[in-house]
C-alpha cells in the first residue's frame, strides 16, 4: 500500500512476536492481491483493464470494500466515489508519476466521461461488478482502513484482545495497554494551526478506530470526484468510527466539502469528527456533536 504498518499488542505466554507477524505479513499479502491498483497482477488492476460490458466476481476482500464504498458514495452524494482511478492517473497521485503540469479541462471532461460510482452495477447477493468500460476502480481512500480492521480480526481469531495496530496513520484499538490505561492516540496538531493555538486531541481507542484525511496528510492529492480538482482547504480532518474502513471513507468524503457542508453532512450522519480548515490566514477547527458528546 505504500505504506508502513505498526503492532502494539499484550501477548498471552508462549506467544512469539514473529508467529504474530508471519500472520500479519500473510494477511497483508491476500489484501495486496486484491485491492492494490499499484500491482499489474491485482483483482483490482484486472478489473480496471476489463472489457466493457463485463461482469466480474469478487473475491470477499474486494467485495467487502466494493459494497462498503458504494454505500458511502450514495451516502455523501459523490464525495466518496471508488469509480475515479482515472483521474487519480490523470493527476499523477496514483502508480503513475505525477505530471509536469496540470491537466487540462479537456483531459479532465474526458476522465470524468468514463469515470464515477453511478456508471457501476453491483449484484450484492453474487458479488458480481459491471465494468461499463473505461472506469478505474481506486480505493486509496477506504483500502487503508479496510486493511486495519483485517489485521484486527486476524489477531482476534490467534486469540489476542489487548492491541494498538496501524496502517499509514488509521489506527485499531482492542482492550487495554498493560498498565490498564486505554490505547491513546493523539491527533497531531500540524504546524500552522499549533502557531494558532489549536491544541492536540487524545483519544482513548477501546474497540473503536479513528482514520485522518486532508493535505497535511498526504500533501495536495485529494480529489473532488464531481469536478475532478484538487482541494487545498481541508488541512486535517479525523474521524472516530466502530471500523477503521468507515472511518478512512468518511475522512475522504468529507475532506472535499468546505467547512459549512462538512458539519451538516457529519451531523446528520452523527460521524465522529475533528477538522481544521483553512479559512484565509486563519486555521478553524471545528468538533462534531457526536465527538463532543464522546468528549464529556
Amino acid at each position: 500500500m505504500g505504506t508502513r504498518w505498526s503492532l502494539k499488542a499484550l501477548l498471552g505466554e508462549g506467544t512469539a512476536p514473529a508467529t504474530i507477524a508471519a500472520l500479519l505479513h500473510a494477511r497483508l499479502d491476500t489484501l495486496i492481491d486484491q485491492l492494490s491498483h499499484w500491482e499489474s497482477d491485482s483483482a483490482i488492476t484486472r478489473f480496471n483493464r476489463a472489457e466493457a460490458g463485463s461482469w466480474h466476481t469478487l473475491g470477499p476482500d474486494f467485495a467487502q470494500v466494493m459494497a462498503t464504498a458504494l454505500d458511502l458514495a450514495a451516502r455523501s452524494e459523490g464525495t466518496f466515489d471508488p469509480a475515479i482511478g482515472v483521474l487519480v492517473n490523470l493527476h499523477g497521485f496514483g502508480p503513475r508519476p505525477a505530471p509536469h503540469q496540470p491537466p487540462s479541462r479537456d483531459a479532465i471532461a474526458d476522465a470524468l466521461a468514463v469515470s464515477g460510482w453511478a456508471r457501476l452495477e453491483w449484484d450484492a447477493e453474487t458479488s458480481r461488478l459491471y465494468q461499463p468500460g473505461g472506469l478505474h476502480l481506486d480505493f486509496s481512500g477506504i483500502a487503508k482502513g479496510y486493511g486495519v480492521d483485517a489485521l484486527a480480526q486476524t489477531l482476534e481469531e490467534a486469540g489476542l484482545r489487548h492491541f494498538l495496530v496501524e496502517i499509514g496513520g488509521e489506527f485499531a484499538g482492542r482492550g487495554l495497554r498493560p498498565d490498564g490505561d486505554p490505547w491513546w492516540v493523539e491527533l497531531e496538531i500540524p504546524p500552522p494551526a499549533l502557531a494558532q493555538g489549536i491544541a492536540p486531541l487524545r483519544l482513548a481507542l477501546c474497540g473503536q478506530a479513528v482514520a485522518t484525511s486532508g493535505d497535511y496528510v498526504r500533501g495536495c492529492h485529494t480529489i473532488d470526484p464531481r469536478d475532478g480538482q484538487p482541494v487545498h482547504h481541508v488541512l486535517a480532518l479525523s474521524v472516530i468510527e466502530q471500523t477503521t474502513m468507515r472511518a478512512d471513507g468518511w475522512a475522504t468524503a468529507l475532506g472535499v466539502l468546505p467547512l459549512s457542508e462538512i458539519e451538516a453532512l457529519a451531523t446528520r450522519e452523527n460521524l465522529a469528527v475533528r477538522a481544521l480548515v483553512r479559512r484565509g490566514e486563519e486555521i478553524v477547527e471545528w468538533i462534531s456533536p457526536a465527538l463532543a458528546r464522546m468528549m464529556e
